[in-house]
């Protein structure tokens, strides 16, 4: 029916930078084409831990990757607290000062994103615990269940057929953001289509 949007599913782990770059490139999709992103969290930490699993991993590789599970803990309690719909929102406020702001190690990145999206203080205690880590499994592997562990964050399922990617830099704006969607949503429709691929050349870049 006219008017109608259609809904995409978008995997995400704040930590990563790839995968914020797409989510801006969404947004822009959604100004230009019928589009509505429905945010969802995975986890690198965990998928790292999957992927390397019995390969005698190293103190100071667990405990990094133990740290990395905060913002996604904080993503997965606010969406139990407010709902799913926040998770847009949230994102784009931790987003911003991880990449944008380059505040990676930043203990006030949390507090402050919880903040602005009028989230209660509290819910930055979820980054140190293990009560939200079941919720973003399941999340997770709804992801990656269906395409497989040799990829990584973002993945996008659009009518049905999850796909890891694209990974972009920097985020198409305008109709070169809707041209972008309509390319990968005219191949995705292949069945048995399943990789372009090229050997990245520069960094991810920030607006």
């Amino acid at each position: 029916m006219a008017g109608e949007r259609e809904d995409v599913q978008f995997w995400f782990d704040p930590l990563c930078p790839w995968a914020w770059i797409t989510s801006r490139w969404m947004l822009e999709v959604e100004k230009v084409r019928p589009v509505t992103t429905d945010w969802r969290i995975m986890s690198l930490a965990y998928l790292n831990l999957v992927q390397h699993e019995g390969k005698g991993l190293s103190e100071e590789y667990l405990e990094r990757m133990s740290r990395a599970w905060g913002p996604v803990r904080v993503c997965a309690a606010a969406a139990e607290h407010s709902g799913p719909g926040i998770l847009g929102p949230l994102y784009t406020a931790l987003g911003t000062r991880l990449h944008v702001q380059g505040r990676r190690g930043d203990p006030e990145v949390i507090p402050e994103a919880l903040a602005e999206t009028g989230l209660p203080a509290s819910l930055a205690d979820a980054a140190d615990s293990t009560d939200y880590d079941q919720l973003i499994k399941e999340s997770h592997h709804e992801a990656f269940d269906e395409v497989g562990l040799d990829v990584g964050t973002p993945v996008i399922r659009i009518r049905g057929k999850a796909m890891f990617g694209p990974v972009i830099t920097p985020a198409p704006r305008g109709e070169a953001a809707g041209e972008l969607w309509d390319g990968l949503s005219l191949v995705i429709k292949a069945d048995g289509f399943f990789e372009l691929k090229r050997s990245r050349d520069r960094k991810p870049t920030f607006d």
